[in-house]
């Protein structure tokens, strides 16, 4: 007989004696090349930003590498490399952060959303070519949650209609798609070093490519739209216009830092997400994250779902969610809450973004575009019943005696589903 839930007024599954801990750990070495960077003298674009485009490029095995402040900027950068610009449509996720559908609009470009898969959450290929039009520009497709695309299916599509392909990377350093690591498939990719990131700098993003022509578009966004490199010698002569999107010398120091042990990182993170995947294995109405053969994940979220309501509940499998989300928390055990659809989004539904109803107002762009939620059944489903575990809690510095802890504590809750009481 299990114990009584927490939220009933139960003991809690996780003990006083567990103290989830934030990532990242700050190491001795990190504090060694962020005061080196501290003691010199170039803190905008200096020595160690150039090192981390250099060392990245190598790392991940592109040719080309901009550091910029953010991976919102670096996902703009790539538009603009790939020379989205108004009315344009870029075709991607209906299931992400906002960045992946925001940067679209930085360009004055149209997202065009497209329903995801169920088992994987990403970007659903099967529905791409009906999303494309004449003015379909790029596809973008989001390695949601660390686990890599379908990019054999999507680079398919692209070539026959001749369009572009911007990998949103942000969450997925050294996760793979048949052996290569994403960001070297498409056209263009970028990554993020925001602190929840595999890869952190505190803030802070990357942007890669392997053709010339098309990297020095994108980078020149970073820089006031100079074409130059930020550690070139300056001709202040602006080809178009341009954004401040560089990084500067401490951030990229901490990033070269945390690069430098991002491939231990990935295996513990690995580690942690194996043991949570093993120890839930089995646990009745409880969907486990689906990785398909050829792609590996690099442990950065680990997404659960409630399969179904039990018979005893009266209302929505949303309400359930956020009932059994509320049982976890009682019990110790450190979720966060599901993504909202991108395209229930405020800015979306009302069509405006700058107001005036730009950019759908503009003369290039298609009128009939729809954001109409009927569109896009799987991502609601999706988000109606998922919870993930927060990542200061399933994440290095957390370990075996952490990972037992959520899995003792979400399997007391999932097996008295039918006790989990309505949310006050």
């Amino acid at each position: 007989m299990s114990e009584k839930l927490a939220i009933l007024g139960g003991p809690k599954a996780v003990g006083e004696n567990i103290q989830f801990k934030v990532w990242p750990k700050v190491t001795k070495e990190d504090e060694k090349f962020v005061l080196a960077s501290l003691r010199q003298s170039n803190h905008a674009f200096g020595p160690n930003c150039v090192a981390l485009q250099e060392e990245f490029a190598a790392w991940n095995g592109n040719k080309y590498c901009a550091a910029s402040n953010s991976g919102t900027a670096a996902l703009h950068m790539g538009l603009a490399a790939c020379e989205v610009g108004c009315g344009d449509e870029v075709i991607t996720t209906t299931l992400s952060w906002t960045s992946s559908a925001t940067c679209i609009m930085h360009h004055n470009a149209i997202p065009v959303f497209v329903d995801i898969d169920w088992d994987t959450q990403l970007i659903d290929p099967a529905k791409i070519e009906a999303a494309i039009t004449p003015k379909t520009k790029a596809i973008l497709p989001v390695h949601y949650w660390g686990l890599p695309c379908d990019m054999d299916a999507i680079m398919k599509i692209a070539r026959k209609h001749n369009l572009y392909v911007i990998e949103d990377a942000c969450q997925a350093h050294g996760a793979t798609y048949k052996g290569k690591k994403v960001g070297t498939i498409g056209h263009c990719a970028a990554f993020s070093l925001n602190q929840n990131k595999n890869m952190s700098a505190g803030e802070g993003g990357l942007f890669v490519a392997n053709d010339e022509k098309l990297f020095q578009k994108g980078r020149a966004l970073m820089n006031f739209g100079e074409m130059r490199a930020p550690e070139a010698k300056r001709d202040f002569h602006s080809y178009g216009m341009g954004w401040m999107y560089r990084t500067s010398d401490l951030p990229a120091a901490y990033a070269r830092s945390m690069l430098k042990n991002l491939d231990a990182t990935n295996a513990k993170a690995r580690e942690n997400y194996d043991r949570l995947y093993e120890g839930l294995r089995g646990v009745p109405n409880l969907k486990l994250p689906v990785e398909p053969k050829h792609r590996r994940s690099n442990g950065y979220a680990f997404v659960i779902r409630i399969e179904s309501t039990p018979a005893n509940w009266k209302g929505t499998m949303a309400e359930f969610q956020h009932a059994v989300a509320l049982a976890l928390t009682a019990e110790g055990v450190p979720v966060a809450a599901a993504r909202m659809a991108l395209p229930a989004h405020t800015v979306f539904q009302a069509k405006n973004g700058y107001g005036h109803g730009c950019p759908w107002t503009c003369p290039y762009t298609r009128k009939d575009i729809s954001y109409d939620m009927k569109q896009f059944p799987v991502t609601q489903k999706v988000v109606d019943c998922s919870i993930q575990i927060a990542i200061n809690g399933h994440r290095p510095p957390n370990g075996a005696r952490e990972i037992n802890a959520i899995i003792k504590g979400v399997r007391k809750v999932f097996n008295q589903l039918d006790q989990v009481p309505r949310a006050k």
